[in-house]
């Protein structure tokens, strides 16, 4: 069992996500609600807990017979500054330095004001899903690629966000009244007669029908798991893997077409450093948060672990045979509840010395041994030598066996590209208006991470604009 099928099962820990959510085939009739949520992802329950905890009425349309999208797969957490939780940890943290590093993680292509929206409501959200409406645990709070300070909300042991969250999402958004559909497909997006989004059509059960509505949330994710459509916008990521669930595949830019809706930065995909090869599953980045290294075949580091996503796997590809291998001790794998789904899954290769853990990885022995000593000299001292690693993230020396290994490669993870969205989650046209009643959020819109986003600032991303498109929706039907 991989990685993936993990935390599908961890995901699926309410029975009813498989069972509970039933409804009734409308066979080509139509219906009415508030507002219409196109995906029932992190982005799409967050929108439809917000309306419906408002008095909305919520219809959320799901294409897969599970909710969660690739929110299911997150193993990081979620980034936000100036938070509760680095207070009582004595983290010291700000708005201006979760900006900078955002935007500087992007290569200075995020549109500031949604970076600034991000950032200025990433305590609030925190606050929020740790409310009773929601219940998450956000209490671990750790280091991660591209961040200067620890500032990664996870639950404590550091758990995967994603098992951990959309069980509490989708059971929010029942408790409140949203009534969501799984294998429901949305196959268009009704405009009405003042170019207003008014409703959809629905393809459930071999049959079609219509809901009208008064407003259109598009949360239906990226693009990566399409590779026609990845190649299309990057060329050069032909024949790469993805860590992207089978329903990724951009459906909804197609349904948008009519609006002449703006699309955003499209080109700009990102792959995951690890990735194990073969399979998909994505090795979060909290192991080097907390303590592993990369080698490569020749038993030695190559790079600085914890710069971003982009300059990681290109020093990745960069090594012989494109390869790697994070390495670390018990004390990472006691540090970090994830790395147990790891173990068992598999993934990870055990030897209790270093020297046995070379031999069955096929480096030089002697080399890992010096990589290693030389690694435990930096943490000692709080000083990496060679690269620079941020002191936040060595915590914990390679030192004490057993000693593990997992091979990684980069893989397709994330598209950064999408909807061009202002910060109040309105989707605007390629005039630069406002579409009216046509709201996105999450994965399917662009500008929030520009070049290359920062781990830990999807989760924030689909919370946050979520919300927000929530709240806007409903400002919208109450006009």
């Amino acid at each position: 069992m991989n990685i993936r099928s993990i935390a599908v099962k961890a995901s699926l820990g309410l029975a009813a996500l498989a069972m509970a959510t039933s409804f009734v085939s409308c066979g080509g009739k139509s219906e009415s609600t508030d507002v219409v949520i196109v995906g029932a992802g992190g982005a799409g329950l967050t929108a439809a807990t917000e309306l419906a905890s408002n008095g909305a009425k919520v219809i959320v349309l799901e294409k897969m017979a599970i909710v969660g999208g690739n929110s299911n797969y997150s193993t990081g957490g979620l980034n936000a500054s100036y938070t509760k939780e680095q207070e009582r940890l004595g983290i010291t943290d700000d708005k201006e330095t979760f900006f900078n590093d955002t935007m500087k993680g992007g290569h200075m292509k995020n549109d500031p004001e949604l970076v600034h929206t991000l950032v200025d409501n990433s305590a609030a959200i925190v606050e929020w899903l740790q409310s009773d409406l929601i219940g998450a645990d956000l209490s671990d709070v750790g280091m991660f690629g591209g961040a200067t300070n620890k500032r990664i909300h996870r639950p404590q042991g550091g758990g995967a966000i994603g098992a951990h969250l959309v069980p509490l999402l989708y059971k929010a958004a029942q408790k409140v009244g949203a009534d969501v559909r799984l294998n429901s497909k949305v196959v268009d997006i009704l405009k009405g007669k003042n170019g207003e989004a008014c409703g959809v059509k629905v393809a459930a059960d071999g049959k079609e029908y219509t809901i009208n509505a008064k407003a259109v949330i598009v949360a239906a994710g990226g693009f990566g798991a399409n590779p026609e459509m990845v190649v299309k916008y990057k060329p050069e990521l032909a024949g790469f893997g993805t860590t992207n669930h089978k329903g990724a595949t951009g459906d909804a830019f197609a349904l948008v077409e009519k609006f002449d809706a703006a699309l955003t930065q499209m080109e700009e995909i990102q792959t995951h450093p690890t990735v194990v090869p073969g399979n998909g599953a994505m090795i979060t980045e909290a192991v080097r948060g907390n303590g592993a290294i990369l080698i490569n075949t020749e038993g030695k580091r190559f790079v600085n672990e914890m710069l971003t996503r982009d300059v990681v796997s290109a020093a990745i590809l960069a090594q012989p045979g494109k390869t790697s291998y994070i390495v670390f001790g018990e004390a990472v794998r006691k540090s970090l509840k994830a790395i147990e789904g790891y173990v068992k899954a598999g993934l990870t290769t055990e030897a209790p010395t270093a020297a046995e853990l070379a031999a069955k990885i096929k480096v030089p022995a002697d080399a890992l041994d010096a990589t290693l000593a030389t690694w435990n000299g930096y943490v000692a001292a709080k000083a990496d030598a060679e690269f620079q690693r941020n002191p936040a993230s060595m915590d914990r020396d390679i030192s004490e066996g057993p000693f593990y290994a997992i091979e990684c490669i980069p893989a397709i993870h994330h598209t950064m590209g999408g909807l061009k969205i202002n910060p109040k989650a309105e989707v605007m046209n390629t005039k630069g208006e406002v579409i009216p009643g046509l709201f996105a959020a999450g994965e399917v819109t662009g500008g929030v991470h520009g070049g290359n986003r920062l781990g830990g600032n999807a989760v924030a991303d689909i919370c946050i604009f979520g919300k927000i498109a929530g709240d806007s929706a409903l400002d919208f039907i109450n006009k």
